[in-house]
């Protein structure tokens, strides 16, 4: 028996995950269990959370894998100060600290986080582990890799094949020239967070028109026959500076950066519509380079851009490759996942059973769970009002309060490992609702009010709702919604622009149907996620839909809740109306005023 604990750390998205004899047992990431978004330290209560799901302690780890190469990205990160020295010394002296007190350590910080761990260390390239990712627990028996991010060590994007148990990457495009860096300079301009903010602008695209994508193809992209491209750096800051974009940039684009929570105007709109679509065709591009260059009718994608759903949907629909298969954790935390794998088949050579229906991914259900007693124990402990249900009833009384139009909070089994709420700790609604939208962007989430809701189907009625014919288990595919639920525009709304389209319905599922009549969507499988599955039939028995709105179980600015105290606390501080925790379902009207003394601290007691 092999066990293997893979981490990622130290950058964005920390995460561990244990694999015991090439099946993936555990994995988190350390945001869940430390409430600070994006928590880039050291994955502790991870790891903890990861070797007790195991039943093991750090003693019986055979490896420990990283999930990147720290002194391959220090010579990069020196070699980049060097030659664009003297500029950038502000960003030198900022990075330099960190690097030379912890960075250039990192496997004596590992060890000593481990408790003194004296086992076997192996580190990956960053690239390597999302190929690992991707590959190796896809359905595919062969298959070619593409991985697309910001940047690993000197690689923005790689791509290779994978055969059986081996995984060989035949070519990369290297720093700076980075579409996950493209993405994030728009990000950053149009006044949201980079790393965290790509998402926003891929939602805010729809509202704009994409006027911009020749003057970016003139001026800051070079594409090329061979699926790479040339950045203009004239026109960014990140070599050396601060800030992602520059003073020519401005010049370029009409403007300084939109200020972050300033209104947002058609200029952003019209940015975001723009630089969607060239991601879109440079990701077209790449796969197609491709398959032709390796023959391969199956394509798996990792990285962080893997998370722009508008652009694998694309993929799936104009590019070669017959099948799609995307790590639903794609971004720096499927790295830990990426290594342990690297690790138990690449290094040491066992072989790789895949399945030819469904994936090893377990429906990416692989956080923690909390069994009846434990959540029993809490509601008591904060006082509480709650039904304990049989699982029927419980199951038909959710049904009935979202077809009444109420908003539920609903944890049950395991936790999502990935950004991406799949039933396992989701918020929920009534996907006809003309209203629904509105209310769970400011009253329940507090976000922006243009940003989509996802729908959650049930896999055998894919087909009555959306332009899709394969599954999408992991929210990470945008196709149309079917044209027979379409509500046709009249004239002058036809004529809207801008934010002002969001208020009219273009389907059916208003609450789900972007204003381009599109949607993210998650396919739900009975195998996966019979408890969930079993509400959507309920649901489909009632109302003759067969959809729900599912969105991730958080606020603006909060991690996704992990245990049933972050859940109480989410369901108590908005205007959420009904909470499922395991069997107990609590209704927000009977429930007593929040106590001072809770915080969002879990029964992990972190510090």
């Amino acid at each position: 028996m092999t066990t293997i604990l893979g981490i990622s750390a130290f950058y964005h998205d920390s995460a561990a995950c244990l694999v015991r004899d090439g099946e993936i047992v555990a994995a988190a990431q350390e945001e869940r269990f430390t409430r600070k978004k994006h928590d880039s330290e050291f994955p502790k209560h991870a790891v903890e959370y990861c070797l007790r799901e195991a039943g093991i302690g750090v003693a019986e780890l055979d490896y420990v894998g990283f999930y990147d190469k720290p002194l391959l990205k220090f010579e990069r990160i020196l070699e980049n100060y060097l030659g664009v020295a003297p500029r950038g010394i502000k960003s030198f002296l900022t990075a330099m600290p960190v690097w030379l007190k912890e960075k250039l350590f990192t496997r004596d910080q590992i060890r000593r986080e481990l408790g003194g761990y004296t086992g076997p260390m192996l580190f990956s390239e960053h690239h390597e582990s999302h190929a690992a990712s991707a590959f190796y627990p896809s359905p595919f028996a062969e298959a070619a890799v593409l991985t697309l991010d910001g940047v690993g060590e000197w690689a923005t994007s790689s791509y290779g094949v994978g055969r059986g148990s081996s995984l060989d990457l035949l070519a990369e495009l290297h720093y700076p020239h980075s579409l996950g860096m493209l993405y994030s300079a728009f990000t950053y301009y149009t006044g949201f967070k980079v790393n965290s903010g790509e998402y926003k602008v891929m939602g805010l695209a729809p509202y704009g028109e994409p006027r911009y994508v020749d003057l970016i193809l003139e001026k800051l992209v070079q594409l090329r026959e061979d699926g790479s491209f040339k950045l203009n750096m004239e026109y960014f800051n990140y070599l050396h500076g601060l800030t992602m974009t520059n003073g020519a940039f401005d010049r370029l684009f009409g403007g300084p950066p939109r200020q972050a929570e300033s209104e947002l105007t058609q200029r952003e709109m019209d940015l975001a519509a723009s630089i969607q679509v060239v991601t879109e065709e440079i990701m077209l591009n790449m796969a197609r380079h491709v398959h032709r260059e390796t023959g391969m009718e199956n394509l798996c994608l990792a990285g962080g851009v893997a998370l722009n759903c508008v652009g694998n949907g694309r993929l799936l629909r104009e590019g070669p490759f017959k099948r799609l298969w995307i790590q639903p954790a794609a971004g720096d935390a499927g790295g830990a996942l990426g290594v342990a794998l690297t690790i138990y088949h690449k290094v040491l050579g066992n072989e790789r059973h895949h399945r030819s229906e469904g994936d090893n991914m377990r429906g990416s259900y692989l956080g923690p769970a909390f069994s009846d007693d434990e959540i029993e124990s809490f509601l008591k402990s904060v006082g509480a009002v709650s039904e304990k249900l049989p699982m029927p009833e419980l199951i038909d009384r959710t049904a009935r309060a979202l077809a009444d139009e109420k908003v539920v909070g609903w944890l049950q089994g395991r936790m999502e490992f990935g950004p991406r709420s799949l039933g396992g700790r989701s918020i929920l609604g009534d996907p006809r609702s003309r209203k629904m939208q509105s209310i769970m962007n400011l009253k329940i989430k507090y976000r922006e009010s243009f940003r989509p809701f996802a729908p959650s189907v049930l896999r055998e009625h894919l087909a009555e709702y959306f332009e899709l014919d394969v599954d999408s288990p992991y929210m990470l595919l945008v196709a149309p919604v079917q044209k027979s639920r379409r509500i046709a525009m009249s004239d002058d709304e036809q004529r809207l622009f801008g934010i002002a389209k969001l208020n009219v319905p273009r389907s059916d599922i208003p609450s789900v149907t972007h204003v381009d009549y599109s949607a993210r969507i998650q396919t739900v499988h009975r195998e996966t996620n019979p408890l969930y599955h079993a509400l959507l039939e309920r649901f489909h028995a009632l109302t003759g839909c067969a959809v729900l709105v599912n969105t991730s179980f958080n606020v603006r600015g909060e991690p996704i809740v992990c245990t049933p105290r972050d859940a109480y606390l989410c369901f108590m501080r908005t205007e959420m109306e009904h909470l499922v925790l395991g069997p107990y379902l609590l209704d927000k009207t009977r429930q007593p005023a929040l106590r001072d003394d809770l915080d969002w601290r879990t029964q992990y007691q972190l510090d």
